[in-house]
């Protein structure tokens, strides 16, 4: 049985990656598929974006168009809910309290959450902690890891910047401790949210919406890198079909089949 590891890396642009400051993301790209091409939503912030991520439908849809909460006047069915629905054991890590609305109450086998999102030293590295024993004992069927301090050195220090680079390069080890931990029957989509300019986000500018999007492990094609559009709301689709269930009718996304195998 295939296992899904969706971890987020918020506000990573794809040409921060390089080898001397990714080696981690370039592995993962290497080992399985990827694009650098990806696209994000409008509004490119965090919290709609999420929504998109795991309700498979653009924020004018879902109706979440800031970082503030708002049930759904047409609700859609989430990601973690259709998973539970199908029998599987989801967790969720995440370190921006926000992203609590993400599912319903009951829809969970196992939450974290530490508001560390803003400490760009140790923050990421607590939710790795938790994360990496979990992944190797493969105890679930989908597990969110959210990483967000790279969103909060691009606020900080400018995207792009050293300071903003620095913390991709921090990122990546925690991406690696999560990436050693994966087991062989388990897939790793890893992805962001948005990226950024300046020190903002939320247009459409090329730098905000374009985001890499990245997928390894089981069931995975190795040093593939995809041809199609890829967006957002192609996630939760691409996680339905590796754990086998059918995605609910509202979902507008696609899976990516051509990263499978």
């Amino acid at each position: 049985m295939t296992r899904v590891v969706l971890t987020m890396l918020d506000g990573l642009r794809p040409d921060a990656l390089a080898p001397e400051r990714t080696p981690n993301l370039l592995r993962a790209a290497a080992n399985g598929a990827h694009t650098l091409a990806a696209r994000s939503v409008m509004p490119s912030i965090t919290l709609p974006c999420h929504f998109s991520i795991f309700h498979s439908v653009p924020p004018q849809r879902h109706g979440i168009l800031s970082n503030t909460y708002a049930p759904m006047a047409r609700p859609v069915i989430g990601l973690f809910d259709a998973a539970n629905d199908a029998g599987k054991v989801c967790g969720s890590l995440y370190n921006w309290e926000e992203l609590r609305d993400l599912s319903k109450p009951g829809s969970l086998h196992y939450s974290f959450h530490s508001r560390s999102s803003y400490d760009i030293e140790a923050g990421d590295r607590i939710i790795a902690d938790q994360a990496v024993p979990l992944i190797a004992q493969g105890a679930f069927d989908l597990l969110f890891v959210y990483l967000g301090t790279i969103d909060t050195a691009g606020h900080l220090y400018g995207w792009m910047s050293d300071g903003y680079l620095e913390q991709v390069r921090q990122v990546d080890g925690e991406v690696g401790r999560l990436l050693d931990a994966l087991p062989t029957d388990t897939a790793m989509i890893l992805h962001a949210d948005h990226g950024g300019h300046d020190r903002n986000h939320g247009t459409e500018s090329p730098e905000d919406m374009t985001i890499p999007w990245i997928i390894t492990g089981g069931g995975v094609k190795a040093g593939h890198r995809i041809q199609r559009p890829v967006s957002l709301i192609d996630t939760a689709p691409t996680i339905a079909r590796i754990l086998g269930f059918n995605p609910p009718r509202d979902w507008e996304g696609a899976p990516v089949q051509e990263a499978l195998l």
